[in-house]
């Protein structure tokens, strides 16, 4: 007779599992990737297409642009980029030198930047990557000023959506002689970063350190603000009273290659309604589309793309979504995910270095697996895919240009992403919380 008695939902089995695992091991659990809970997401939300009250485009006679320029607000050379989705800042060290080369060689395929991370720039990164940004992070290792100069624009790290208000990880075992030497630690040696930058605790000292960046560099590079997405509404007026020329904003979806479990699941807020603060923030200080938004955390197909669009961001950004466009997670090599005790579709043991199809590690065998060729080919269709699915969207909504969607657009489909994403409910003219 089978046992129909439920679980607890207090104590479901994998909150037994980790109770027992903590209680062996007397520390918290580290992992890669981003949030695994469920939370209101783009998924909630659809297009209202044209119909007799709006006029659609035709795909194949009538154009959908996807271009964008950011940072023109005192940068005297804005990144102009082809499509609206760019590639997320991922450390050497976090991942290798191969997948660093073949992001770096597919976002100039399609004419999109790509960025540094934490550690510094590589050459494989720096020759792969026609539009290159570079992160200026706490922990400022292997930042000097003339890698300042030869990147395309500086992004101040401030935090990230997996771990606001922490700062990074790179175990041990990640860092080799070459990871070492670009950040002079010792090899082998667990590294923190820092959570906060060393010479500023605030808006006003952060202006400051923004004129500095623009004083080395010429004026010529655009500087983002990088920050997780917790007091949105205030981050980013603050990052645009600092001076900054594009505000990123990362959800708590977005990933990262090692951080506390605990902070993935339970610090930040889902990248649906932060997006919405953020253009909220910079309406309110008539800055919507004179500081450029950029969202990211989560974003996965076309149709994610688009409805960030609607919303009022002018680019995204993708992490996790481009390391599975070089197979990350692809049912490859299984005996060495179970190995890692997981499987292809579960693996989240990026800050092992075990990586099984060579991304997340630095040994050299492992990392023979990822061809830079082969995987830019990857990225780069996958690429193409996500704009064509975000013009197909913008087309059957009746505009010619991306940026031309709007809330108006769409409609949610449960209560909670109405009320987040301040768009009605479906079939209805409410809005949750609004008057």
């Amino acid at each position: 007779m089978t046992d129909s008695k439920p679980d607890s939902a207090s104590f479901p089995p994998r909150v037994i599992s980790e109770i027992q695992r903590a209680a062996r091991e007397g520390i918290y659990d580290i992992r890669g990737a981003g949030a695994k809970r469920h939370v209101p997401s783009f998924d909630d939300l659809v297009f209202l297409g044209a119909s007799m009250s709006r006029y659609p485009l035709e795909g194949y006679r009538e154009r959908c642009d996807t271009n964008v320029v950011i940072g023109a607000r005192h940068a005297s050379k804005p990144i102009e980029l082809d499509i609206p989705i760019t590639i997320a800042g991922m450390s050497f060290g976090a991942i290798g030198a191969n997948a660093k080369q073949a992001l770096g060689l597919a976002a100039t395929a399609m004419g999109t930047s790509t960025t540094t991370g934490d550690g510094g720039m590589t050459p494989e990164e720096r020759e792969a990557s026609k539009t290159l940004i570079y992160q200026y992070l706490p922990s400022r290792y292997g930042m000097t000023p003339d890698q300042l100069r030869q990147a395309d624009a500086i992004e101040v790290v401030v935090g990230q959506g997996a771990k606001p208000g922490g700062g990074g990880m790179l175990l041990g075992q990640k860092i080799t002689d070459r990871v070492a030497e670009m950040r002079t630690l010792p090899a082998g040696i667990d590294q923190r970063s820092a959570c906060r930058h060393p010479d500023w605790t605030g808006p006003d000292d952060l202006e400051i350190k923004i004129r500095e960046l623009r004083e080395i560099t010429n004026w010529e590079k655009p500087i983002y603000v990088k920050v997780g997405a917790t007091r949105t509404r205030y981050d980013v007026m603050l990052a645009v009273k600092a001076g900054a020329d594009a505000v990123v904003v990362d959800g708590m979806q977005g990933g990262t290659a090692a951080t506390q479990h605990i902070f993935i699941e339970d610090v930040g807020i889902p990248t649906l309604p932060a997006v919405r603060l953020a253009v909220e923030a910079l309406k309110e200080l008539d800055m919507h589309r004179k500081v450029q938004l950029i969202v990211s955390g989560g974003i996965r197909t076309g149709g994610d793309v688009a409805k960030a669009l609607a919303l009022g961001a002018d680019a995204v950004s993708i992490g996790m979504a481009a390391l599975m466009a070089l197979n990350c997670n692809a049912p490859l090599y299984e005996e060495d995910y179970a190995a890692l005790g997981t499987h292809p579709g579960a693996c989240d043991r990026c800050h092992t270095g075990r990586c099984p199809v060579g991304i997340a590690t630095q040994d050299p065998e492992l990392e023979a697996r990822l061809d830079p060729e082969e995987g830019a080919r990857r990225v780069r269709n996958y690429l193409s895919t996500l704009t064509m699915e975000c013009q197909t969207l913008a087309r059957a909504c009746g505009k010619s240009h991306v940026h031309n969607l709007e809330p108006e657009d769409m409609v949610a489909l449960t209560v909670e992403a109405a009320a987040m994403a301040k768009v009605p409910l479906a079939g209805t003219d409410w809005i949750p919380g609004s008057s």
